[in-house]
């Protein structure tokens, strides 16, 4: 790690934090958060945000196969319409420079979003770029991130059936 962001000025984990609270009250559905997410560090090359929304992707269920192929979404038949709006929408603003958020994008997205969700999904990818840039330029260290969410989870027996 280069520098302990989150002690060294805690407010700006405060401030990122609050961002992720607008996101979470918005109606914007966990699973596509997490897919979003996962994208956007996909691009941004964060190892520390994909290890940690990996494992709040599958703790709140989402299938193997999905995350697997999810930087090939565009080939792959297994995400609704609105999930690629959100995706596709997620590159635009992510690859800022190379796309400039063009108005194709902004019109699949708006036929799966409304104005609410679309303000929220927007803000959802400002922070997850974010994060990636802390993470990356940093050098937050990677792997041992613990879901919060797997404990929501019923437990599954084991192979032996204990």
């Amino acid at each position: 790690m280069r520098i302990d962001y989150r002690r060294v000025f805690p407010q700006a984990v405060r401030a990122m934090g609050g961002l992720e609270q607008a996101v979470q009250e918005s109606a914007l559905e966990s699973e596509l958060l997490e897919l979003v997410r996962m994208r956007a560090s996909q691009l941004n090359g964060c190892a520390y945000c994909l290890d940690m929304h990996s494992k709040d992707a599958r703790a709140r269920r989402e299938s193997e196969q999905r995350l697997y192929v999810l930087s090939a979404w565009r080939e792959a038949p297994f995400y609704s319409a609105r999930e690629r709006a959100a995706l596709a929408w997620c590159e635009a603003l992510t690859l800022l420079a190379g796309s400039g958020a063009p108005g194709d994008v902004f019109e699949e997205l708006a036929r799966q979003f409304d104005e609410q969700e679309i303000v929220a999904l927007t803000l959802a990818v400002v922070a997850i770029n974010g994060w990636n840039r802390f993470a990356v330029g940093l050098r937050s260290p990677v792997g041992d991130y613990v879901s919060p969410h797997a404990a929501e989870q019923p437990a599954v027996a084991s192979r032996d059936g204990k």
